[in-house]
């Protein structure tokens, strides 16, 4: 079902180890063939193309665009206790990690007089992914939702696909969501379309013609599938983006200590995600490779998205890599980036700390990704693809912007005058140093 790919006795250079390890083939750049006809006509038609394209892509021709906030807040009605509970408490949660992750404003006086303030600003509005493919994602709109709030994030827009079974609203339990986390402006859109909405904004509103339905955002961020992604990358520059982000991956660095019951389940979890979802092991135990490959037969067999899951698996994006040793291990394991990483050895925490690419790391065997999913109080929205080789996950940092302050009174800037124009002429641009000549 799995492949396996031995790394034992080898020493490889970043760039082989590269063209070794598993990974997903995902053709961005053939979606954005697809999506960009598709940004064109929603930023032309407005809601018009927005009903077009939900009939033709989700099977269904939505009443209302902009979903009414009173089934916003009567959803909450309807919404099961024990998920209610839940929700709750991921919500309670995730808002005390990310309200930690405001970074503070700082000062620095250089000289009497020379001052440079640095000031983090949240953005005016942004918009907000919500997938609704294979499967819905009530997390996503909590984790997308808090971190905006607690960055200061003055107006946020919610978009999730219209459900045909929800008579073209987006999934009730996203709905309650949303109300929980006080949004009311909910979009019934997908894909490729509510980018373009966002980015562009789009008229034609539900009751009004010639009314404005959505208003521009400034940042876009959440998960969702390639054409997705192709969509966020093409309007990139017209507002900022989280990431493009791909398909799912999970990567586990495990020694023979390893309980390869955890370790196949783990596995199946993000498996089931979709058929190009990425499951990686990476282990110098022969054993416990053996142990996982028996283990996975029978979860797989009895899990509900049992096709899902054995194609990914056994797709190209997984397998087991037989290493030497841990040190290789976390050679391989960095170099792979994984979205989430799970470490399970003795002394997991250590090595948690050299592990230098990783979306989230998720440390001992009671650190499952599921946790991180749904409870743990970090994001899930994370860079896939190799990604966090240079990007970080969604949080408070997504949705600020760094401005900084400068105050020079006459005696600071008189001090570096001569300096100035020093370096003005250097460069060859006088009028740079005579703007500073002029004021003494």
């Amino acid at each position: 079902m799995i492949t396996r790919i031995d790394l034992r006795g080898r020493t490889l250079s970043r760039r082989e180890l590269l063209d070794e390890l598993p990974r997903a083939e995902v053709d961005v750049e053939h979606a954005t063939e697809v999506v960009a006809p598709i940004l064109a006509d929603v930023r032309k038609r407005g809601a018009s193309e927005l009903r077009d394209l939900a009939e033709r892509f989700d099977g269904v021709r939505p009443v209302h665009l902009r979903v009414p906030a009173g089934v916003i807040a009567a959803s909450v009605d309807a919404l099961d206790p024990d998920v209610r509970a839940a929700l709750d408490e991921t919500i309670r949660r995730v808002r005390l990690v990310h309200a930690a992750q405001r970074p503070a404003d700082f000062t620095v006086e250089l000289v009497p007089g020379a001052q440079v303030r640095q000031r983090w600003v949240p953005v005016r509005r942004v918009g907000l992914y919500v997938p609704g493919g294979l499967a819905v994602y009530p997390s996503s709109v909590v984790m997308n939702v808090v971190a905006a709030q607690e960055a200061g994030v003055g107006s946020l827009a919610v978009a999730s696909p219209p459900q045909k079974d929800e008579g073209g609203l987006p999934d009730p339990v996203v709905l309650a969501t949303c109300a929980l986390l006080g949004v009311d402006e909910v979009y019934a859109v997908g894909g490729a379309q509510a980018v373009a909405m966002f980015a562009y904004g789009s008229d034609g509103s539900d009751d009004v013609d010639g009314a404005i339905l959505c208003e521009p955002v400034d940042v876009i961020t959440g998960p969702g599938n390639v054409y997705v992604a192709a969509a966020k990358r093409l309007v990139r520059g017209v507002v900022g983006i989280d990431a493009e982000a791909g398909p799912t991956e999970i990567a586990i660095l495990a020694d023979g200590t390893a309980d390869a019951t955890h370790v196949a389940a783990d596995l199946v979890s993000q498996a089931e995600h979709d058929p190009l979802a990425a499951a990686v092991l990476v282990t110098p135990s022969v054993e416990l490779a053996g142990s996982v490959e028996a283990k996975l037969v029978d979860r797989v067999e009895a899990t509900k998205h049992r096709s899902r899951v054995t194609t990914a698996l056994s797709g190209k994006q997984s397998a087991i890599v037989l290493v030497d040793d841990l040190e290789q291990g976390l050679e391989v394991v960095n170099a792979y980036g994984a979205e989430h990483l799970e470490i399970q050895t003795v002394g997991a925490a250590d090595l948690a700390e050299r592990v230098t690419s990783a979306g989230a790391i998720f440390v001992g065997p009671y650190s499952p990704v599921s946790l991180g999913d749904y409870m743990a109080g970090s994001n899930h929205v994370l860079p896939t693809g190799g990604c966090a080789h240079f990007t970080s996950g969604l949080g408070v940092h997504s949705f600020l912007r760094a401005v900084q302050v400068i105050e020079y009174d006459a005696d600071a800037l008189a001090e570096v005058a001569d300096r100035i124009v020093a370096l003005a002429d250097a460069e060859g641009l006088p009028a740079h140093g005579e703007a500073v000549r002029a004021r003494f």
